[in-house]
């Protein structure tokens, strides 16, 4: 849905493309924010399909794949084609943060499959991804939101945020900051707090390990193994109980 909307729904002419068939330079943003989308659309397509068929590197795979989305992600915003150097590119530095977070995190996964604490810091990265974005939505596009001496100005098909000299910009940029700082602080008690409260309902009243093929048919084979160990002892009582009776 998302990549119908930056390249059909978005667009004015309901197509990216320019009347000679390239792509217009006010219409390369579209395109980078597809690609993204593009790239999470398959880790999620192939990570069901993994999940489906279970071969013995499936978590690695998966892992690989999360990976590849998240460097593709990085990769693109390290090279957008927005300003870099006006407020806008302050969001998107501060943005590449968390997503070079996620992607160690999820590189790491591969190795260390068993770490708790490799998995709650990218579940908390990306979940501050997702925030950060909407926070991004709201501040660089709504005009009662921008920072006193800056103003919103169309460029290139889209608005961007300008500021009336050196000094605005910077105050600007440390407003940015400030709100990420904000929003770091905010998170991590939300998500600490989370856990302790997890961890007070469930405390150590549930084990997790992990469920593979193999653990599987140690279950089968666990089961049968009941199974035959209950039949032979129904078989032994049927036996005692029609032992034959002493004849004086």
């Amino acid at each position: 849905m998302f990549i119908a909307m930056e390249l059909f729904i978005g667009p004015h002419r309901h197509q990216p493309f320019d009347t000679d068939g390239t792509i217009p330079s006010n219409h390369l943003h579209n395109f980078e924010h597809s690609f993204i989308s593009l790239a999470f659309l398959v880790y999620a397509s192939f990570a069901i399909l993994l999940d489906k068929f279970g071969p013995i590197i499936q978590y690695e795979l998966t892992h690989l794949l999360e990976g590849i989305a998240f460097g593709q992600q990085l990769l693109l915003f390290h090279f957008h084609s927005a300003d870099h150097m006006g407020v806008e590119g302050q969001y998107h530095m501060l943005l590449q943060i968390l997503i070079l977070i996620s992607f160690t995190t999820t590189l790491m996964g591969i190795r260390y499959q068993k770490s708790f604490l490799l998995s709650f810091i990218r579940s908390i990265s990306v979940l501050f991804q997702g925030l950060w974005i909407i926070v991004m939505g709201f501040m660089l596009w709504t005009r009662r939101l921008i920072p006193k001496g800056c103003f919103l100005n169309l460029e290139v098909g889209h608005h961007v945020v300008r500021c009336h000299g050196e000094e605005a910009l910077e105050r600007a940029k440390s407003l940015v900051n400030f709100q990420f700082s904000w929003y770091l602080i905010c998170v991590t008690v939300f998500a600490i707090s989370l856990y302790l409260a997890m961890y007070k309902i469930y405390e150590e009243k549930v084990e997790y390990q992990s469920v593979t093929t193999y653990d599987l048919e140690k279950v089968h084979e666990g089961v049968e193994a009941q199974r035959k160990l209950g039949e032979s002892k129904s078989f032994l009582v049927m036996e005692e109980s029609f032992s034959p009776l002493d004849i004086e």
